[in-house]
C-alpha cells in the first residue's frame, strides 16, 4: 500500500504569491491541538482530587523546523516571533544569535527556521510586507540531513516536510501557549441561608469560575457544586468542591482558579471568614449560532433551545462529553457534535482541532480512548466533515494518519477476520445493564467495515487508486462475513454477536439500526427490522440520549418521523417536565426523584449536561426541515421538509456559504439558499404553483422544484 506523502525529499516549496495577507502562529500540524487538550482533560478534579483521563496521553514535538521560499518583488524586513529557543537560516546561511529582525534581499530567499521548546508546543509568526507565516509554509520534525568525513552535505535528503498547523492566532503579542477560552460576568438569581452556609442558585446549568465578592476573615470556605440542589447539599457525595483558605484583613473580591459546572453552589464559611454576593465568570467558545430552528409548538422550541444550550456547554476549545465530570474527549461523543454542530454554528476549526487531539501522535498502541467503536467513529468523522464542509485540505493532511491508525485495526483482527476485544480494549457500543461485549460482536464489524468505506472514499477523493482499490475490497469482504455471519432470516434481523463461531440468539438494536442509515439493507429486510426490532418493545430499549439518537435517525430514514416527533417530545420532553435546564447524559422515564442523578454507582454520578444529549438539533435540522448536501460541501444538496404535527415551522441551516433560509406551513414554503444547486422535494395533494422555476412530478403526490442560490422562492402547495 502507498502511503500518502504530502511532502517528500528535497524541501521544494511552492513561491508565493504576494496579495496582501495577515500573519498567523503555525506549528506542526496537530501539536498544539494535542498540547491543548493535554492541558484540558487534566482539569478534571473529583471532589478535589487530581483525575487524568484514561489513556495514554501524547506530546508534542519538542524540535520543529519551519521552511518557506519567497520570489520577493523588492528587498523586505521581517519580523520574527517564536514560543521557544529558535535560529534562522537564509538561503542556507546561518545568522547569528536569535535575530528578531531579519532584511531579505529583493529575489528568491529560502528562509529557514528551527525552533525548540520543551514545555509548549514549538510556534512561529513572521511578519513583513512580503513574507508572512501562514498555512502555506512547511514543517518537519524530523532532520535527515548528514555530512560525510570531509564535510559535504547529503546531496539528497530524506526528510519530509508537511504544511503547518493553524488556528485563528494572529496577534504575535498573544502567544498560542497563553490561549485561554473568553469569559464574562453573570450574577446568581438567589442566595438563601442554609444550614452553616448559604445555597446559590443560578437558575440553569452553567460553567465557569465563581466569584465570592467582599470576601473577608480567615479560616475557611467549604464550597460545594450541583447540577441539582441535592447535588450541592449532599456535602459528602456531590462530585465536585473546593476548600478555600482565607486570610484576608481587609474585603476584596475573590474568583477561584479553576472552572467548574453548576447551577447549584452551597457554601459553608468557617472561622470568621464572610462574603457578600456570590457571582461567576460564564466561560465560553465564541461560536455564532448560524442555525436556528422555531415551530408552532412550544414545547418542540423549549426543546431545541435546550438542546442548543446544552451543545454551547459542551463546546470549549474541544467538544467534550459533560462538564461536571469528564470535561473530556470522547470519540463517540465528538461524533455526534460535529453532526448537531453541522446545523448550529457550522464551527469547522473545533471540529478539525479535536479530530486531531483524539488521533494523538504515533505509534499507535490502542484504540481511541481505548474505546474499539470510538476508534472507528473517529474514521466516519473524518468524511462527514468532507461531506458537510468540502475541505479537500485537511483530508489530504489527516490521511496518513487516518493509515496509521486502520493498519493498527487490521493487525488486530483474529483468525476469522473480524474485530473481537483483546487485552486492553473496551468495547463499549452503549450504557446499557446487562449488554453482551463478548465474542465477535455484530456492531463492531459493521463499524469497521464502514471505516473502510470511508478510507476507500478518502484514497479516492486524493487520487490515490492503489489505497482505494486496497481498502474497497477490505470492505467487501468484510461485508459479505457480516451478512454470512450475522443476519438471521427467522429473526428478520442480525444477531448482536457470534461466539465460538455460532451466532447468539440475542437481538440488540445498535447493529441493526446502523445498517439502515449506512443503506446496507434491502427494502424487504428495513420493513423486517422495522417491526421486529425497532418498533418491536421486546428488544430492549435504549436507555441514553446517545444511542436514542441513532435510533430516531433509523426511523426517521424509515419514514417514522410522526412516530419520531412523539418520541422526541415525550423523551426530551420528559427532561424539561423534570426541570431539566440541559439535556441529560442518561434518562430513563421509569426512575423516580432522586433515582434520576445516580450513575456509574454513584449518588450523583450522572451528567446532566452532556453533550450527546443534544441530537434534536441534528434530527430536526436534517428530518424535519429536511437539509442535507447532497456533494460535498453543499455544491449539491436537498430540501425536503416534514412538518409532522406542527401546524408551522422555520429555520436556518448553515453551509461553508452562508445560511439556507426556510418557513413551511401546511400551505406554503419559502425557501432561498446562498450555495450550490438544491432541489426542493414538495409532497402534495395537487401540482404545486411556484414564482420561480419549473415544478416537476416524479410520483404520485411528490414534487421537485429545482433552486438556484440567491433567489427568495414561494411555493403554493395542498399539504
Amino acid at each position: 500500500m502507498k502511503k500518502l506523502i504530502l511532502i517528500v525529499g528535497c524541501l521544494v516549496a511552492a513561491v508565493t504569491s504576494f496579495a496582501q495577507q495577515a500573519s498567523t502562529w503555525i506549528w506542526y500540524p496537530g501539536d498544539f491541538e494535542v498540547w491543548l487538550s493535554n492541558d484540558m482533560q487534566n482539569r478534571r478534579t473529583e471532589r478535589g482530587t487530581f483525575f487524568p483521563p484514561f489513556w495514554k496521553m501524547d506530546s508534542h514535538y519538542v524540535l520543529v523546523e519551519f521552511s518557506k521560499q519567497f520570489d520577493l518583488p523588492e528587498a523586505d524586513e521581517i519580523t520574527i516571533h517564536a514560543e521557544g529557543k529558535y535560529n534562522v537560516k537564509v538561503n542556507g546561511k546561518m545568522l547569528p544569535g536569535m535575530p528578531s529582525t531579519v532584511k531579505l534581499e529583493k529575489g528568491k530567499q529560502q528562509i529557514n527556521i528551527k525552533v525548540y521548546n520543551q514545555a509548549h508546543v514549538p510556534a512561529l509568526y513572521v511578519t513583513g510586507k512580503h513574507v508572512h507565516t501562514d498555512k502555506e509554509w512547511l514543517v518537519t520534525f524530523e532532520d535527515k540531513e548528514w555530512i560525510d568525513e570531509t564535510g559535504k552535505a547529503s546531496d539528497q535528503s530524506g526528510t519530509t516536510y508537511v504544511k503547518a498547523g493553524y488556528w485563528n492566532m494572529d496577534d504575535p503579542n498573544e502567544k498560542p501557549s497563553q490561549f485561554k477560552l473568553p469569559t464574562r460576568p453573570e450574577q446568581a438569581l438567589r442566595k438563601t441561608a442554609h444550614d452553616n452556609g448559604f445555597l446559590v442558585d443560578f437558575g440553569k446549568n452553567t460553567f465557569g469560575f465563581l466569584t465570592l465578592h467582599k470576601l473577608q476573615g480567615e479560616g475557611n470556605v467549604a464550597i460545594y457544586y450541583g447540577e441539582s440542589k441535592e447535588e450541592a447539599l449532599a456535602t459528602t457525595t456531590c462530585e465536585t468542591l473546593d476548600i478555600l483558605d482565607v486570610a484576608l484583613s481587609t474585603a476584596q473580591d475573590s474568583t477561584l482558579d479553576l472552572s467548574k459546572a453548576f447551577r447549584y453552589v452551597y457554601i459553608e464559611p468557617q472561622g470568621n471568614v464572610q462574603f457578600d454576593q456570590v457571582s461567576m465568570q460564564y466561560e465560553y467558545l465564541p461560536v455564532e449560532d448560524r442555525g436556528t430552528f422555531r415551530s408552532s409548538d412550544e414545547e418542540l422550541n423549549k426543546i431545541w433551545e435546550v438542546a442548543k444550550y446544552t451543545m454551547e456547554l459542551t463546546s470549549r476549545e474541544f467538544y467534550i462529553d459533560g462538564i461536571k465530570r469528564d470535561r473530556w474527549i470522547w470519540s463517540g461523543d465528538a461524533y455526534q457534535s460535529y453532526a448537531m454542530n453541522y446545523y448550529l454554528g457550522f464551527d469547522s476549526e473545533t471540529v478539525k482541532r479535536t479530530i486531531l487531539a483524539l488521533r494523538g501522535k504515533e505509534p499507535t498502541i490502542s484504540h481511541i480512548n481505548t474505546i474499539m467503536d470510538y476508534t472507528f467513529y473517529w474514521f466516519l468523522s473524518i468524511y462527514d466533515y468532507y461531506h458537510y464542509t468540502g475541505d479537500k485540505e485537511f483530508i489530504e493532511s489527516v490521511y496518513p494518519r487516518m493509515q496509521t491508525l486502520m493498519e493498527f485495526c487490521l493487525n488486530r483482527r483474529n483468525q476469522a477476520g473480524l474485530m473481537e476485544g483483546l487485552a486492553g480494549d473496551w468495547v463499549f457500543i452503549d450504557w446499557a445493564e446487562g449488554l453482551s461485549k463478548k465474542g465477535e460482536v455484530s456492531f463492531e464489524q459493521l463499524l469497521l467495515c464502514r471505516s473502510l468505506e470511508t478510507m476507500a472514499l478518502c484514497a479516492d477523493l486524493l487520487q490515490i487508486p492503489e489505497d482505494k482499490s486496497f481498502y474497497a475490497k477490505e470492505a467487501d469482504v468484510l461485508k459479505q462475513k457480516f451478512f454470512d455471519y450475522y443476519w438471521n432470516d427467522q429473526k428478520t434481523a442480525f444477531v448482536h454477536s457470534r461466539i465460538d463461531g455460532k451466532q447468539t440468539e440475542e437481538v440488540t438494536r445498535y447493529t441493526n439500526m446502523f445498517a439502515i442509515f449506512f443503506d446496507y439493507l434491502s427494502a424487504e429486510q428495513q420493513q423486517g427490522v422495522k417491526k421486529n426490532v425497532l418498533l418491536n418493545d421486546n428488544i430492549k430499549k435504549i436507555v441514553t440520549p446517545y444511542m436514542r439518537y441513532y435510533e430516531l435517525e433509523a426511523l426517521c430514514a424509515l419514514g417514522e418521523k410522526d412516530y419520531v416527533m412523539d418520541e422526541m417530545k415525550s423523551y426530551w420532553g420528559g427532561m424539561l417536565k423534570l426541570g431539566a435546564t440541559t439535556f441529560w447524559e442518561e434518562y430513563n422515564p421509569e426512575k423516580q426523584g432522586a433515582e434520576h442523578y445516580t450513575m456509574y454507582g454513584r449518588e450523583f454520578g450522572k451528567s446532566l449536561c452532556h453533550s450527546w444529549g443534544a441530537s434534536p438539533i441534528y434530527l430536526l435540522g436534517k428530518y424535519y426541515l429536511g437539509v442535507e448536501p447532497t456533494s460535498a460541501g453543499y455544491e449539491t444538496y436537498t430540501v425536503a421538509p416534514y412538518l409532522a404535527s406542527q401546524e408551522w415551522m422555520e429555520g436556518k441551516v448553515p453551509t461553508p456559504l452562508g445560511e439556507i433560509e426556510l418557513f413551511v406551513s401546511k400551505k406554503n414554503i419559502k425557501v432561498k439558499s446562498p450555495i450550490g444547486s438544491g432541489t426542493l422535494k414538495i409532497v402534495s395533494k395537487s401540482l404545486p404553483q411556484t414564482n420561480h422555476g419549473e415544478i416537476k412530478k416524479v410520483s404520485e403526490n411528490t414534487y421537485t422544484l429545482e433552486l438556484e442560490k440567491g433567489i427568495d422562492y414561494e411555493v403554493e402547495y395542498e399539504g
